[in-house]
């Protein structure tokens, strides 16, 4: 941050010299941008515990190679595409850090945030809104290669569906935290 810069409430800054003040974000807004990352975690831990064998819900699973260090990368990806939503209330998410090579210091473009972010929360309810529609009404739980499924009942399935049932929200999440951003740099209102 520059000597002419000020903070704002939600970290953002404003130019002192260009009488452009960044709003600050709503308390409702940074709320919902940190609970994306916390709506995907239970997931992934379920899938890192899935595939270091801590739970025996998955036990007769033959690992092929390279199967295991792809889950635990799929369960690092989300988390990381979840924690991309704080850029859409943090000062990185209009102007890129200084340390980025090449392009660092750079503002960036409201098209170059929202249009992935609403993509992003699009693919985000689409995937959990079918996978959820398929369990329940098609009944086609994944197998694996021995033709067992996933814990359908027990306790084995209630830690799937509790693992599981937050990433419902990373969508719509997505999707108000998104507007929100959007509304604030173009229109100055939350």
């Amino acid at each position: 941050m520059s000597a002419t810069e000020t903070p704002t409430l939600a970290g953002a800054t404003a130019g002192a010299g260009t009488g452009v003040r960044t709003p600050q974000v709503s308390r409702a807004i940074m709320w919902s941008a940190y609970a994306i990352p916390l709506c995907a975690l239970p997931s992934g831990l379920w899938r890192i515990a899935l595939v270091s064998e801590w739970f025996d819900w998955y036990a007769g699973h033959t690992w092929l190679p390279g199967e295991r260090p792809y889950v635990v990368f799929l369960s690092l990806v989300a988390e990381c595409l979840a924690l991309l939503t704080l850029g859409l209330v943090k000062p990185w998410g209009e102007r890129l850090p200084d340390w980025v090579p090449l392009v660092g210091g750079r503002a960036l473009s409201v098209r170059a945030v929202v249009v992935p972010a609403s993509v992003g929360a699009f693919l985000a309810t689409a995937l959990s809104a079918y996978a959820t529609l398929n369990y329940f009404f098609h009944f086609v739980p994944p197998l694996n290669d021995n033709g067992e499924a996933f814990p359908t009942s027990g306790p084995g399935a209630w830690a799937l569906w509790v693992c599981y049932l937050p990433i419902l929200a990373w969508g719509p999440l997505l999707a108000v935290v998104t507007r929100a951003y959007y509304l604030r740099r173009t229109r100055g209102t939350q």
